[in-house]
């Protein structure tokens, strides 16, 4: 039967009339709304029938809250070699050297893409005849090429990009919608399977229907909900990782998890982010007696990469029992700071600190996912017309460690790159596949709803407590004990109740804090942002590779 599906977004009503048996079909379908999965609908031609699959609002995710700003190599002092060796510094020793040239020699092409998308960055003062852009820096770059939107660059980028989608015919939203699994077949042309749709539940409604195309890409985000200290939204609950997994991928370098240094310590807060352009403008890190103690740590003081940084805030932290450090900028002038840092200076006075004259407590928390799915230069993952784009992939890109500012150009590269793929990839594969519906005849609604909060508590808090900046293998283990514990009991809650959206959130969560826990279990070294007591040196004879996880196999 041929029924009509509406969705309002923003009083913008959009009709889908391909709804048949349940089913809706599309060319691509396109898991997630920031930057990625904007980028790549924008990036694909009007003539394929695309749909977005946002699990809250268009707007809520990683990219809406970023601050900082994105790095391409714009001043006639900087080169795109200075812009790898920076990278490829900061990734101490396992970034992709392709991957890299790849991205960074993109830069200034997404810069003006984003421009054409009516991207407005901050300028220099307009007495500059040229009306350049603003380039400010940040840790790990050797040069000022962080170009910005003051300080709401995510802000800037998304409201940019969603005004955009939003006046594309073709593309239809589906908002606070959750994908519960991905669906694959065997392909018939090569061992391996290939993408046919995916199960969806509408989370305002109550109910589940399937979705059907050759093409999905996953552009959710990252994990960092996974402990309990994160920059990041809600929403970032590894759900393309864990379900990429489930459908046979296979994934790297999760136990790189990086904990921006510098988040407001507030009870409100909610780990407010103090972005790294504070620093890298001459915020001082302090201890309460007013001493800094980042030179003890690094040349690059204040400047260090992300990885140096948390760590040397957690052992001062730990050392003194203190429960924050400070992040002072009041020697610059008040002129300055609330002209580079608008929305910050409110914020932070909404919590009752004025950052022109005093100095803001700060504590690191979980900020990004450098690794995740394996993809190709193209996007590509193992699975034939599945792709992976932004956090949640795993290009090379980032190594152990991603520079600041690196993650916005990343998706916006590949998602240009996985655009040129994709309609290589239709061109032989448009045919539509019959999914089978979706079965909950044999579960009931869950009495429990206790249990999905208890669990999610738990994994957090022991995330937090044992997989976290500084680790140790008897730590380890023992998240290890306890996740493969969660892990039961969620699989059982899973055949026998309807699913919920929080539950769908903490099913994610777990699988994919098991993958960090078996990454970080088998890297016996330090390096990047992997930190064991057991293993404190740099092994390059053992470990100078990536950690690469297959199903079935760990």
């Amino acid at each position: 039967m041929l029924v009509n599906y509406i969705i309002t977004l923003k009083s913008v009503s959009i009709q889908i009339i391909n709804m048949q048996d349940n089913t809706f079909t599309f060319d691509v379908i396109i898991i997630g709304s920031g930057a990625a999965g904007l980028g790549l609908a924008l990036s694909l031609p009007s003539r394929l029938q695309i749909a977005i699959i946002s699990k809250s609002n268009m707007s809520e995710g990683s990219t809406f809250y970023a601050q900082g700003g994105i790095s391409a190599v714009l001043d006639e002092f900087d080169s795109i070699e200075a812009h790898k060796k920076d990278t490829i510094k900061a990734g101490a020793g396992l970034c992709h050297e392709d991957t890299v040239e790849l991205v960074v020699a993109n830069g200034k092409a997404s810069i003006d893409w984003l421009i054409s998308n009516n991207v407005q960055f901050s300028t220099n003062d307009s007495s500059d005849s040229n009306n350049k852009l603003h380039l400010t820096k940040e840790g790990g770059h050797s040069h000022r090429r962080v170009v910005h939107a003051d300080d709401s660059t995510g802000r800037a980028v998304q409201t940019a990009l969603n005004e955009q989608v939003l006046n594309q015919r073709n593309i239809k939203i589906f908002e606070h919608h959750n994908v519960i699994d991905l669906i694959t077949e065997d392909d018939v042309n090569s061992s391996s399977s290939k993408i046919i749709g995916c199960y969806v539940l509408d989370t305002k409604k109550d109910r589940i229907f399937s979705m059907s195309a050759p093409c999905i890409t996953l552009a959710t985000g990252g994990a960092s909900k996974v402990y309990l200290y994160t920059s990041n939204p809600d929403v970032s609950t590894g759900d393309g990782i864990a379900m990429a997994w489930r459908a046979g991928c296979r994934v790297a370098n999760m136990e790189f998890m990086q904990f921006h240094p510098t988040c407001l310590y507030h009870p409100q807060a909610k780990s407010f982010l103090i972005s790294e352009a504070v620093r890298g403008e001459g915020g001082l890190l302090l201890l309460p007696d007013g001493s800094r103690f980042m030179p003890r740590f690094d040349k690059r003081a204040e400047l260090a990469p992300r990885d140096i940084v948390a760590r040397a805030i957690d052992h001062e932290m730990k050392r003194l029992g203190i429960e924050s450090v400070f992040l002072d900028i009041s020697h610059l002038t008040p002129q300055f700071t609330k002209s580079h840092f608008p929305m910050l200076y409110k914020k932070c006075l909404d919590f009752g600190f004025d950052m022109t004259k005093d100095p803001l407590p700060v504590v690191p928390a979980a900020h990004y996912t450098c690794g995740g799915v394996i993809t190709d230069k193209h996007g590509s993952t193992d699975i034939h017309g599945l792709y992976a784009i932004g956090e949640t992939a795993f290009t090379g890109l980032h190594g152990a460690n991603r520079m600041a500012s690196n993650s916005i150009l990343e998706c916006l590269v590949f998602a240009k790159q996985a655009s040129k793929h994709i309609q290589n990839y239709l061109s032989d594969n448009r045919k539509t596949a019959i999914i089978r519906p979706w079965d909950d005849s044999n579960v009931i609604n869950s009495d429990e709803a206790i249990v999905v909060s208890h669990n999610w508590a738990e994994l957090r808090q022991f995330m937090w407590d044992y997989v976290g900046i500084v680790r140790t293998t008897k730590r380890l283990q023992r998240a290890k004990n306890r996740i493969t514990l969660l892990n039961k009991e969620i699989e059982d809650y899973y055949s026998n109740f309807h699913v919920t959206n929080d539950f769908l959130e903490l099913r994610n969560l777990a699988h994919t804090a098991e993958l960090i826990i078996d990454s970080a279990l088998s890297r016996k070294e330090s390096r990047g942002l992997h930190y064991t007591r057991d293993y404190p040196e740099l092994d390059d004879k053992n470990f100078k590779r990536d950690t690469v996880l297959k199903p079935g196999r760990n």
